[in-house]
């Protein structure tokens, strides 16, 4: 059966079978976990999500184990940087930390729905967004939902929003393996994911979450394109002296790359301009071009480019 991973046990009963995770044959299986968790047989939408999602060229996880490495910043400047030569579309699947409204420039904007199904928020002609921040009642209303409830509306994201077509399509996702890596995941498991840029930051207990999530995407089967360390170091934006903020005392992100063999895309220094740059919802590449991490977000991007 194609669809039993490589790892699985030798009587793996398959991933779609309704003993998927529970049967005897499924002991010990490093899988088992993900197994158990996802709805035994096909699920009927997906079909539904792979027609919608046919015009969109390459779907990319921003992932990492550990939160506050900067994803959502990461995901939104990257996103304003393909813009300028591709169609791109952003899912900003934290459903309980939907910042991308904030840091794209488009927090006061709706959500409209028409015979097509919802209408993505427009951030400029290539550039569109899709998050349930537009959705809550006011900025500080607290999502508090449960695992199916986060599902069905990642499902909705995909499902029964009228995507332009694509060049690229970036998922924000919260920090962790848990519901909704596992959600976009299964949902995208037909129409493909071109794989996942994985960050970090410089110390080793960012590490730690870090290689939770490598272990999850190579269990998951989701190609790693490369991590990204950010806050690699505090660039004074008026001597240029570097400082490292966060020591890398095991070796940092190229230590880890080396150790796992996973390409290492590039590093990005702190920098008090790209704070700025998401309060205000602009595009940092765009304020301030010349900056070490402009550079180094440039440099990565291109990366990204040749990798697809």
């Amino acid at each position: 059966m194609s669809n039993i991973p490589a790892d699985a046990n030798e009587h793996c009963p398959g991933p779609e079978s309704a003993g998927a995770g529970k049967a005897a044959g499924c002991e010990g299986c490093p899988n088992q976990q993900i197994c158990s968790t996802q709805a035994s047989g096909p699920d009927p939408d997906l079909p539904l999500i792979t027609q919608r999602l046919d015009q969109t060229h390459h779907k990319l996880l921003i992932l990492s184990g550990k939160g506050g490495v900067g994803k959502s910043t990461f995901t939104a400047q990257l996103a304003f940087a393909l813009s300028q030569t591709h169609e791109v579309g952003v899912v900003d699947i934290d459903v309980c930390g939907p910042s991308l409204p904030k840091i794209m420039g488009v927090e006061r904007e709706d959500v409209h729905r028409s015979s097509n199904g919802w209408t993505p928020v427009f951030v400029s002609d290539s550039l569109s967004l899709m998050s349930i921040g537009f959705m809550l009642p006011d900025e500080d209303a607290a999502v508090i939902w449960r695992g199916p409830k986060k599902n069905g509306i990642i499902k909705q994201f995909l499902r029964d929003v009228d995507w332009p077509p694509l060049d690229f399509m970036l998922f924000d996702t919260p920090p962790g393996t848990s519901d909704e890596h596992l959600s976009v995941v299964q949902l995208l498991r037909d129409s493909g994911i071109t794989g996942a840029v994985i960050l970090t930051t410089p110390q080793e207990v960012a590490l730690q979450d870090v290689r939770k999530e490598i272990d999850f995407c190579r269990k998951a089967r989701v190609p790693i394109m490369g991590l990204v360390e950010n806050m690699s170091g505090f660039v004074c934006p008026g001597c240029r002296h570097e400082s490292a903020i966060f020591p890398p005392t095991t070796g940092g992100a190229q230590a880890l790359c080396d150790e796992l063999d996973i390409p290492l895309l590039g590093r990005i220094p702190l920098d008090p301009l790209i704070g700025r740059a998401c309060d205000f919802g602009e595009s940092f590449a765009d304020s301030a071009p010349t900056s070490p991490a402009a550079v180094a977000l440039a440099e990565i991007v291109k990366k990204i480019e040749s990798l697809v």
